[in-house]
Formats: structure tokens, C-alpha cells, sequence
């Protein structure tokens, strides 16, 4: 369950996730990033959608399939 209390802004999760904020905002934009609230102009960023990214982008060789 979301603990939408707990929302993290896009520059606290580019900081958690070590990308800069407009590499996020381009992941944003094409795609391939984690999955984000749209609230009003304000974008939000649920910690469980974060760590559930990074477990997709685990790879074990650079010869990995992506998903």
C-alpha cells in the first residue's frame, strides 16, 4: 500500500536514485523511468515506485536483456 504521506519531490529522488533532476525529467518525458504522480504542476515520486525501478534495472552483465 502507497504511504502517499511519505512522497518524495523529483530533485529528493534524483538524489536518491544518484541522477541529476533532468535526467529524471528526460525519463520523464520518453519513458523508462520510474513511475511518478502528476499532481497539478507538482511531480511526486512514491519511495516503493523508486525501489521497485532500481530492482527492474538490476542487471547481473552488461549482456543482460533489458526488459
Amino acid at each position: 500500500m502507497n504511504d502517499y504521506n511519505a512522497l518524495l519531490d523529483a530533485k529528493a529522488a534524483a538524489n536518491l536514485l544518484a541522477l541529476s533532476p533532468s535526467t529524471l525529467a528526460k525519463l520523464r518525458i520518453y519513458g523508462g523511468g520510474p513511475r511518478y504522480l502528476k499532481l497539478g504542476r507538482r511531480v511526486a515520486y512514491a519511495r516503493e515506485d523508486l525501489d521497485a525501478w532500481l530492482d527492474q534495472n538490476r542487471r547481473a552483465s552488461t549482456s543482460d536483456l533489458t526488459k
